[in-house]
């Protein structure tokens, strides 16, 4: 009895004292939402590409499971440790994004997975956002005194996102590009550089990439034909019903899966859109039938999940012992953020097409096994703050 006794109490402490309890309970419970609106968006596309409704929620739930393993695991591991490899992370976000192009597969006009088996494959930019937010936790803490000046300060950490970037967008993948910039540049802010810098900077970079891009488009057949899917994007986004059956379809689907939801929706698993209207909505359009199925008191409520998530990483960077903590938890909590804000953003027709992911919803087990990790060393850092 004794013995039973020290177990809850040291349970009880590790809750208490150890982690941020609030943040462990709102990813549960996105983790939990988040399976069952799995199982309910991909039965049908699961029933008729593999004759089995529990397809993909069977390969979700094993790798929310290993990534639950891998997030306590994680938790236990000093999170300072990864301040002496933040060199090394860029240059293996370098490695992994050259990896592509030598062992990538085709999908859907990108090269962007590389397949470990016939069924077992992963995102090298899923792992890149997480290095990347190593990197520059590591380099702004170096750097901390020139922050203030514009050239070693700015222009010289903005310059180590080029190669990156540049990676990212021959694959192409604009919408991991756009995510990995917002979050380095929140994080440099937060670090001391200047907005206003940012600002005039953004202004000038925008300009001048819009301006080569633009003469390249109309120069090079070559790259009329990479990029002209987000041409098409920008078009369909202003206007998706001047082509409804074609680029348009997948947004006005959407659309009509959000508007029929109402108030309360049509109920867990009575979504009409997911019976192949919708293509592949378990995926980057789940928050569509989320909508549909459990209406507009559903949709706040993940809204509402998502704001703690986000409350709670802030305060975690507030109370991290030092600036690396601070700054890792930041990157994590606006990875996340970024990534939610830009997928409810595509799905409600706000903003063109991406292939952005809901996380903890959207199905992708490898992405989502990267993805608890990261909260496991947000975990590190408040359990080194709560000390």
């Amino acid at each position: 009895m004794a013995k039973k006794k020290n177990k809850m109490e040291g349970f009880s402490k590790f809750l208490n004292n150890s982690v941020d309890f609030t943040l462990v309970i709102t990813v549960l419970l996105l983790l939990s939402l988040g399976l069952v609106m799995v199982l309910s968006a991909s039965s049908p596309t699961a029933l008729q590409k593999y004759d089995k409704s529990y397809y993909f929620f069977v390969r979700q739930l094993i790798f929310a499971v290993l990534g639950l393993f891998g997030m306590y695991f994680i938790s236990k591991i000093d999170y300072r440790i990864y301040q002496k490899f933040y060199k090394h992370a860029w240059i293996l976000s370098i490695i992994l994004l050259i990896s592509v192009f030598a062992f990538g597969s085709d999908s859907h006009g990108a090269k962007r997975w590389i397949y470990i088996t016939k069924s077992l494959s992963f995102q090298p930019s899923e792992i890149v956002k997480f290095l990347i937010i190593i990197f520059y936790g590591g380099i702004l803490v170096k750097d901390r005194d020139d922050l203030g000046k514009f050239w070693k300060g700015l222009v010289k950490h903005i310059l180590f996102l080029v190669p990156i970037i540049a990676l990212l967008l021959l694959e192409p993948h604009v919408s991991t590009s756009m995510v990995i910039i917002i979050t380095c540049c929140i994080m440099m802010i937060m670090a001391g550089c200047k907005f206003w810098q940012f600002l005039v900077s953004g202004i000038v970079a925008v300009g001048g990439i819009g301006s080569i891009a633009t003469v390249l488009y109309m120069a090079s057949a070559k790259f009329q034909e990479k990029f002209q899917y987000i041409v098409t994007r920008f078009i369909t986004f202003t206007d998706p019903w001047k082509d409804a059956t074609g680029d348009g379809w997948q947004i006005i689907q959407s659309l009509y899966a959000i508007g029929s939801g109402g108030l309360f929706g049509a109920g867990l698993g009575e979504s009409k859109q997911k019976y192949l209207y919708l293509s592949e909505p378990h995926n980057d359009f789940i928050f569509s039938i989320i909508a549909e199925e459990l209406g507009f008191v559903g949709c706040i409520l993940v809204f509402v999940l998502f704001a703690v998530f986000i409350w709670r990483g802030v305060l975690i960077a507030m109370k991290a012992p030092d600036m690396f903590g601070s700054l890792v938890a930041v990157g994590i909590t606006s990875l996340v953020g970024v990534q939610a804000i830009i997928n409810v953003a595509v799905v409600t027709s706000s903003m063109p097409v991406t292939g952005m992911q809901l996380p903890f919803f959207s199905y992708g087990g490898t992405a989502l096994f990267i993805l608890l990790c990261e909260v496991g060393v947000l975990l590190s850092i408040s359990r080194a703050g709560n000390k």
